[in-house]
């Protein structure tokens, strides 16, 4: 009798309440910081004055590694137009103009906890991007109820990149490395030497998301979610940054903040953050 193949179990979530407010506070950390910045930005600031900005509140408030370096994009770089090599997601000399969006993403480390988030913002008026804003909305609630009816990765991108299409909009996470949308966050415990960066990651990012990716293809899954054969498998259990990033001519937004994958269910971390109350305060005026 032939031997009947045995799919490989899917781990088990082993995060406690514990370590959850951890990676939420460091979470909230994060944005925080990106809204100082944004109440600091204003026209004549370059990209890289507004990295170092926030890198500089980040160190103030206790971080002590990055999983990658801030970035700050201006203008039309917001929706990735003209990205040809991973060298373009640094941040440049663009300077801020009136009337131009603005996205800042960071991702901070403390005591091992990692966030990694994504803030969307303008300087004066621009009705692209406030209808942008206003969309995002349902790419959060569409890729909740698609992960907690545990379909696969793969198939959830497909649905994004369905409903992205059905508002007229682009994909522009399909520019990032990989075509990610999303990828697993994990308790850092690496040994390396801690603010160390090698290509825009820290050495310590490095070292685990090597691990893991080693790890997770041994058993036909990947802690990067895209919308290739890698994902298509089931939402495995743990933490996940996702940032679905839409644009519309020269504007581009996201949203990025942690999803948690239990063995059985889903939620956001947190509600309680930027883009989640403007869309609450939106509607409050509405009614």
């Amino acid at each position: 009798m032939a031997a009947t193949a045995v799919k490989p179990a899917t781990p088990a979530f082993d995060y406690s309440a514990h370590d959850l407010d951890r990676f939420r506070e460091v979470q909230q950390l994060a944005y925080r910081c990106a809204e100082q910045v944004a109440a600091w930005i204003e026209p004549g600031v370059t990209e890289r004055q507004a990295t170092a900005k926030l890198r500089w509140c980040l160190v103030a408030e206790g971080v002590d590694d990055f999983f990658h370096v801030p970035f700050a994009w201006f203008g039309d770089r917001t929706a990735f137009r003209h990205f040809h090599t991973p060298l373009q997601f640094f941040a440049g000399s663009r300077v801020l103009q009136e009337g131009m969006p603005y996205v800042l993403d960071c991702a901070p480390v403390v005591d091992g906890y990692t966030a990694d988030i994504g803030y969307g913002g303008k300087v004066g008026e621009n009705r692209i991007w406030d209808r942008l804003a206003l969309d995002l909305r349902v790419y959060r609630e569409l890729i909740l109820r698609e992960v907690k009816a545990r379909r696969p990765l793969n198939e959830v991108y497909a649905a994004v990149d369905a409903q992205i299409a059905a508002h007229g909009y682009d994909n522009r996470h399909r520019v990032y490395p990989g075509r990610v949308i999303g990828h697993q966050v994990t308790r850092n415990t690496s040994r390396a030497p801690a603010g160390v960066n090698l290509f825009g990651f820290g050495l310590r990012t490095l070292q685990t998301l090597g691990r893991e990716l080693i790890s997770e293809r041994l058993h036909g899954r990947s802690p990067l979610w895209a919308d290739g054969r890698s994902s298509q498998h089931a939402p495995t259990p743990g933490l996940w940054a996702v940032e679905p990033h839409i644009g519309l001519r020269e504007v581009g937004i996201k949203f990025e903040e942690l999803l948690v994958v239990t063995d059985d269910d889903a939620y956001w971390l947190d509600d309680d953050l930027p883009h989640v109350r403007r869309w609450a305060s939106l509607e409050e005026a509405a009614a």
